[in-house]
C-alpha cells in the first residue's frame, strides 16, 4: 500500500493532532508551511459553535512540576549564596580524592561529605588494580553480561561477595540504586506485599513502584510496629517482602536484625536488607551485620550492598541462594539483562579493596574509635545527635531547614565540607547536618569541626530574623 503526499500531510496532521498540537491550521508559521514554531501559544477552532480555545502546547518539560520547583528552590539558593559573596555547596567540584581531607574551592577542607568510610579509594592498591584491568580489559566491556559483556574479573568477585555473606552466589552490578529498584520489581507483583522500614532508601521505595505491589510503612527499626502490620494484612498477599537497611544513612542507627527477622519469619515473610552503609563498617572485621549478629547467610533471603561507599568502588551486588541469583542474572531487566556490564576497573578496585579490608584490620578499628569519638564529643557539644549510636554516620539535628542549609555553607568557609540534608528528604522539622567519619581523621579534626559548628550555629541564631528572608519566602 502506498500513501500519497496529501494523505502523509493529511496523516501528519492528525497525529499532531491526537497528541494535543490543536489541528491542520494551528500554530503554523507566518510563511504559511505549517510548522508551528516550539513553545509559541497555539489556537485550535473548538466544535461547530464557532468557541475558540487557546492552549499552550508545551514539549520542553519546562512546566514540568520538578523542573519548576528545582528552579524555584535551588536557582533562588544560587542567586542568594551569590549576593551574600558565599559558595555554593551543592555541585561544587572537589579535586583529588575525596578522602578524609580534600580540595574545593581551590583550597584544602576536612571532608565528612565522603561516605568512603575506609579511605579505600586512596589506596595505592586499589587504585593500581583499577588501572591494571583497564590495561587488560579496556575502560568497558563494551556489552550486556549475558551477550558477550562477561569478564573472569566479574565471577571472582562474586564468588568473594557470597563467601563473606555465607551464600551459594552473587551478582555484580555497575549501579547501587538500580540494584534495589530493579531486584524489588523483580522479585514482587500486583498481589504482593512490600513491608518498609519507614526510612529505607529511595531506591527501595522507587523498586516497589516499579513492582506495581501494595507497600506499607512500619515505624523506623520497630519489630512490634512491624509484627502490628503484618498480622492485620499479610493473609491478603502471596508474597511478602521486608525491606530494611543495616544502617541507616540519615540517622546513623542500626537495624534491630534479629528481633525484625524473628518477626518477618513468624508470618511467613522474605527479607531483603540493603548493607550500603553497613558494609566495610559493622562487625569486629567490618563485614556487615551478618557479622555484627552472628547470622548464618539464609538468615536473610536477599543481601544486597554497594561498591561505592566503604569499599571505594562504584556499582551494587546482590547475594542469596543460587537459584534466586540466577534468576537475577538470566530474568531481571535492569541487573545483568538489558543494561551494560559494570567497567573493568571498577570491578578491579572493589576486588583489590576487600583484599585489603582483609588485609589491613587497623582501617575499621580506626574507624570505629573516630566514630564513637565524634559522637560522644557532639553530645558533650550540647548537639542533638538523634537516634545515632555512634556509628561512622551522625546527624546534627537542626529542626528547621535554615540552620541546617546556612551552617554548611558557613563551615565550607571554615574549610569544613559537611552535608545538609533539609526537608523533603528527611521529614519537615527534622534537619540537619550530617557527618561522615572517616579512619583517616584525626581527633584534631574532629575537636575543630566541632567547635566551628557550634560557632556557627550559636552566630545563626544570634541574627535568625536578619537570616531567614530566604527560607520564608521558599516556603511562602
Amino acid at each position: 500500500m502506498t500513501i500519497d503526499q496529501n494523505d502523509s500531510r493529511e496523516l501528519a496532521r492528525a497525529l499532531l493532532a491526537k497528541h494535543g498540537d490543536g489541528g491542520a491550521d494551528s500554530g503554523a508559521s507566518p510563511n504559511g508551511d505549517g510548522n508551528a514554531v516550539a513553545g509559541q501559544a497555539n489556537t485550535t477552532e473548538v466544535g461547530s459553535n464557532g468557541k475558540a480555545a487557546a492552549d499552550r502546547v508545551t514539549t520542553s518539560f519546562q512546566d514540568h512540576p520538578g523542573v519548576l520547583e528545582a528552579a524555584r528552590r535551588f536557582g533562588r539558593f544560587d542567586e542568594f549564596v551569590t549576593q551574600m559573596g558565599l559558595e555554593n555547596p551543592y555541585y561544587l567540584p572537589h579535586e583529588g580524592v575525596s578522602g578524609a581531607v580534600t580540595r574545593m574551592a581551590g583550597r584544602e577542607v576536612v571532608n565528612f561529605s565522603s561516605f568512603g568510610y575506609l579511605d579505600l579509594a586512596a589506596s595505592p592498591r586499589v587504585q593500581q588494580a583499577a588501572k591494571d584491568a583497564i590495561d587488560e580489559y579496556g575502560t568497558s566491556a563494551a556489552a550486556v553480561r549475558i551477550v558477550a559483556g562477561e569478564l573472569p574479573i566479574y565471577g571472582q568477585l562474586e564468588h568473594e561477595i557470597a563467601g563473606l555473606y555465607d551464600t551459594d552466589a552473587a551478582i555484580v552490578t555497575a549501579s547501587g540504586y538500580l540494584t534495589n529498584a530493579a531486584a524489588i520489581g523483580f522479585l514482587l507483583g500486583k498481589r504482593d506485599l512490600a513491608v518498609c522500614d519507614s526510612l529505607i532508601h529511595n531506591s527501595m521505595v522507587a523498586g516497589t513502584e516499579w513492582a506495581r505491589c501494595k507497600r506499607v510503612n512500619f515505624r523506623h527499626n520497630d519489630p512490634e510496629s512491624l509484627e502490628a502490620i503484618l498480622k492485620m494484612s499479610r493473609r491478603s498477599f502471596d508474597r511478602a517482602l521486608v525491606l530494611i537497611e543495616g544502617l541507616y544513612s540519615m540517622d546513623g542507627d542500626v537495624v534491630r536484625l534479629p528481633e525484625i527477622i524473628e518477626v518477618a519469619r513468624k508470618y511467613n515473610c522474605s527479607i531483603m536488607i540493603d548493607e550500603a552503609h553497613s558494609f566495610g563498617v559493622l562487625g569486629a572485621n567490618g563485614l556487615g551485620v551478618r557479622e555484627l549478629f552472628d547470622l548464618p547467610g539464609d538468615a536473610v533471603d536477599v543481601w544486597m550492598g554497594t561498591l561505592s561507599k566503604a569499599i571505594g568502588s562504584v556499582g551494587g551486588y546482590l547475594a542469596g541462594n543460587r537459584e534466586l541469583i540466577d534468576g537475577f542474572k538470566y530474568v531481571a531487566g535492569g541487573l545483568s539483562m538489558y543494561t551494560a556490564s559494570p567497567a573493568p576497573s571498577a570491578i578491579a578496585a572493589a576486588l583489590e579493596s576487600l583484599a585489603v579490608l582483609r588485609e589491613e584490620p587497623d582501617r575499621v578499628a580506626t574507624l570505629r574509635h573516630n566514630a564513637a569519638y565524634f559522637h560522644r564529643r557532639a553530645n558533650e557539644c550540647g548537639f542533638d545527635t538523634g537516634t545515632s549510636e555512634g556509628t561512622p554516620i551522625t546527624p546534627i539535628i537542626t529542626g528547621a531547614d535554615e540552620p541546617a542549609v546556612l551552617g554548611a555553607v558557613a563551615m565550607l568557609q571554615r574549610d569544613f565540607s559537611v552535608n545538609a540534608i533539609s526537608h523533603p528528604t528527611v521529614p519537615a522539622g527534622a534537619a540537619r547536618l550530617r557527618f561522615f567519619i572517616n579512619c583517616r581523621h584525626t581527633e584534631q579534626q574532629l575537636d575543630q569541626a566541632l567547635e566551628a559548628l557550634r560557632e556557627v550555629l550559636d552566630g545563626l541564631a544570634d541574627t535568625a530574623g536578619q537570616q531567614s528572608t530566604f527560607f520564608q519566602e521558599e516556603n511562602s
